[in-house]
């Protein structure tokens, strides 16, 4: 009677979510003097299905250390325990770049209400002097800016596998495909006429992608058998980003522009994402409109948030404006007159929205 064998495998897999955050202090004069033990806290940032926070310590963490400044990464959330790794860095003001001062690449348990901590009874000291020196460029224009990097292990697990071999999978490169479809021209069926510019697109993609373009290429608009397409009230840049969104369910690259460029055509490329019902496309330019709300610009966002039903910038200009201490600078902005003229009920909203924040 012959023998038989079989081989087994079996695999232990532990796999990481990465995340960072940064902190910004404007006004960091400002917070010296508030006293040993206290503390400011960034906003909540999520790694790893965890709530995370920033903590500075202006004065020091104890009376010992009053001389020294103080950050911890804080764990969030409630009855939670997680392994994580963490790299904290203070950026270079004048190069923007980051400089590591405190990290731990092997993970370690956090437990809620656990901190880590760079500071004299860390492992790593900051002199008050040292962080504020001209040469060092941390605090520039009374302006600072920690940076948090986080590594959250995940559940890790072992799977038997019926076999010692595997195939990798790379990827799906369908929007590759369809963005070179859009490069090519090969089989287009529709032009777009948008200011002195042409762009020739293929109706099926349109209409799989917006009710809207399906309503007018198949529909019955008239723009159904017409050979182009005549786009008004947009701007040539703004439907060619439109158009690879289209294609490849992603932004182009715009690191040309400058910051007020980007801003610009962020906000035009909202209004064309509500025209053309693209809800994924309308909350990544809200997304990103969110970054450069300041005392100059949120009063003409909220007023554009408002406009087009945008609520997650709405909020968001909302709740700058009812905690700011820069409203005076607001509403001395055209885009405040506007938005009193245009959108007092969102006033109202504001207002109501500082009382709360003031009896706080």
């Amino acid at each position: 009677m012959g023998s038989e064998s079989r081989k087994t495998v079996s695999r232990y897999t532990t796999k990481t979510e990465k995340g960072s955050h940064s902190f910004e202090i404007s006004g960091y004069s400002l917070t010296k003097g508030m006293g040993v033990g206290r503390f400011i806290r960034s906003s909540t940032f999520a790694v790893g299905g965890c709530h995370w926070a920033i903590r500075l310590y202006p004065d020091g963490v104890t009376n010992p250390f009053k001389d020294y400044v103080a950050a911890y990464l804080e764990l969030m959330s409630k009855d939670a325990e997680v392994r994580a790794s963490y790299d904290l860095s203070l950026l270079n003001q004048d190069t923007g770049s980051p400089v590591t001062v405190s990290s731990e690449s092997t993970p370690r348990v956090f437990k809620s209400s656990d901190t880590s901590r760079f500071g004299p009874q860390g492992g790593y000291s900051i002199l008050r002097s040292e962080l504020e020196l001209d040469e060092s460029c941390y605090v520039l224009d009374d302006y600072l800016t920690i940076e948090c990097d986080v590594t959250v292990v995940k559940e890790s697990r072992v799977r038997d596998s019926p076999a010692e071999y595997q195939v990798e999978v790379p990827p799906s490169d369908l929007s590759d495909h369809f963005g070179k479809l859009l490069l090519d021209e090969d089989g287009v069926d529709v032009i777009f006429s948008v200011g002195r510019q042409t762009f020739p697109a293929h109706k099926i993609v349109l209409a799989a992608r917006s009710p809207v373009f399906r309503a007018e290429l198949y529909g019955q608009m008239k723009e159904r058998t017409a050979p182009s397409i005549t786009i008004r009230d947009m701007q040539p840049s703004v439907f060619r980003a439109l158009l690879h969104f289209v294609y490849t369910d992603s932004l182009p690259d715009m690191e040309d522009l400058d910051h007020d460029e980007y801003s610009e055509i962020t906000r035009h490329l909202l209004v064309a994402a509500d025209r053309y019902a693209m809800d994924r496309l309308k909350l990544m330019c809200q997304n990103i409109l969110c970054q450069f709300i300041d005392a100059d610009t949120v009063a003409a966002l909220l007023a554009l948030a408002d406009q087009h039903n945008c609520d997650g910038l709405k909020d968001a200009c909302i709740q700058f404006m009812a905690t700011s201490d820069e409203m005076d600078a607001v509403v001395e902005t055209q885009g405040f007159a506007d938005l009193k003229r245009a959108c007092p009920s969102v006033l109202v909203d504001v207002l109501e929205k500082r009382s709360k924040f003031g009896k706080a």
